[in-house]
């Protein structure tokens, strides 16, 4: 089918039922359950917190094995899995649409508007819900990496990627080893640093003044942040996906079994032990300053190199869990399975919905149930709301209908003419 846009002339619509894979889909419903365990913290406004200004430090033995527990596996860890999955899908969409014959030029021109919409859509959802929004974060970009590299090949994916790891050094572990060399490691980073969580403003009781100040947040993350992570290498896992989707590989993960095992466990094993430090010392088994275990610190900049090799590990996992999955034949769970991906394949709408329970139950301008919760309390809670996305998801899978964000967006992108197959 031919449609005819604004953009140009596209030889196809978006991507049909039958072509999803299983892996993409599963990662982005385990990946939506892993962002809401993380996001935990910030609702927790009435906590006492630590020198990392992020995690509170109160609470009962279980509250601490929680905090610990997140401080490894999930801070800092999965936003670059997001990041690996939306470089993947974007060019999963690019190449779609140049293999139905669609001149590659068109086919970037529907992504830039798509990216566009993004940022929009990002921004109203900082405003309304959520500062930590990462949608606009990732339309930025996805603006600039999609007219940097969509249309070129891999050697210059490969090139690009290794000047990214080289700036990533420079700039978030370079600061680190100087330190390191002069002796000067524990006054590294800023303890006495206003508390991350302030800056979500789920603490203030008017809604008007903390939408301005989620606005600010919002406009800062998409368009002062998003830059300085492009300059400073933090592009790498986007353009992995990139690379990754260009060799199908976890649309094919039998042909890539060798790699995915060797990231998945060199990635998880690198990830966990680069969190290891901060996460004792979090719960006070490990003494250092706590300049050091400040926002700025050493041991938050080593959990933010390690976490983009977690990530990865964390998709290569998923990767082979849907192959041993899809070729083991029918089994128990697979209702299960089915539920998670039908989140992955609707991960916008999850992902909006996610902020719309949460943040006018738990905020001091809604119900304020945030200051009676503790961390293992918040984790039950946020568990509970990504199992209603579930629920919810999965009956639109049985009614053969896509998540209203993503026809929303679809819609936008293709206008109504798009094939809606």
């Amino acid at each position: 089918m031919t449609i005819a846009t604004e953009q140009g002339t596209l030889r196809r619509g978006g991507v049909r039922p039958g072509e999803r894979a299983l892996a993409p889909d599963l990662a982005r419903g385990i990946m939506l359950l892993c962002i809401v365990l993380s996001n935990t913290a910030f609702h927790l406004w009435a906590a006492r917190r630590g020198p990392s200004g992020w995690q509170p430090v109160d609470g009962s033995w279980l509250d601490h094995a929680v905090q610990f527990t997140v401080i490894m596996v999930l801070d800092l860890r999965i936003y670059p899995l997001f990041a690996f999955l939306f470089g993947y899908g974007m060019m999963q969409l690019y190449l779609r649409q140049t293999a139905a014959g669609t001149d590659g030029r068109d086919a970037a021109k529907i992504l830039r508007r798509r990216s566009l919409w993004l940022i929009v859509i990002g921004l109203a959802h900082a405003t309304l819900l959520m500062a930590g929004d990462i949608i606009g974060f990732y339309g930025v970009l996805s603006l600039v990496l999609g007219l940097a590299f969509l249309r070129r090949g891999e050697r210059a994916l490969t090139w690009w990627i290794w000047i990214g790891v080289a700036l990533m050094a420079l700039v978030t572990a370079g600061p680190v080893i100087a330190a390191l060399l002069q002796g000067d490691l524990g006054t590294l980073g800023d303890a006495d640093a206003e508390a991350g969580f302030k800056a979500y403003a789920s603490d203030e009781e008017n809604w008007l003044t903390a939408a301005g100040t989620r606005l600010e947040t919002g406009l800062f993350v998409t368009f002062a942040a998003a830059p300085l992570t492009l300059v400073g290498g933090g592009y790498i896992l986007f353009l992995l996906g990139f690379w990754a989707a260009r060799r199908r590989i976890l649309e094919e993960p039998g042909r890539h079994r060798t790699l995915l095992r060797r990231t998945a466990v060199i990635g998880i094993a690198a990830g966990w032990l680069g969190a290891l430090p901060a996460a004792l010392a979090h719960i006070g088994v490990l003494r250092v300053p706590d300049d050091m275990q400040s926002e700025s610190g050493a041991l938050t900049a080593l959990r933010d190199i390690t976490g983009n090799a977690a990530g990865l590990g964390y998709v290569a996992a998923v990767a082979l869990f849907a192959h041993w999955w899809t070729t083991r034949g029918p089994r128990r769970g697979t209702t299960a399975v089915t539920a998670v991906a039908s989140v992955g394949k609707r991960s916008l709408s999850c992902y909006l919905a996610h902020s719309l329970l949460f943040a006018p139950v738990l905020a001091a301008w809604g119900l304020g149930l945030g200051a009676h919760l503790g961390s293992t309390t918040m984790a039950l809670f946020a568990f509970a709301v990504w199992l209603v996305t579930v629920a919810g998801a999965y009956a639109l899978e049985r009614a053969g209908r896509r998540g209203p964000a993503e026809a929303v967006l679809r819609r936008l992108m293709y206008g109504p003419r798009a094939d809606r197959g």
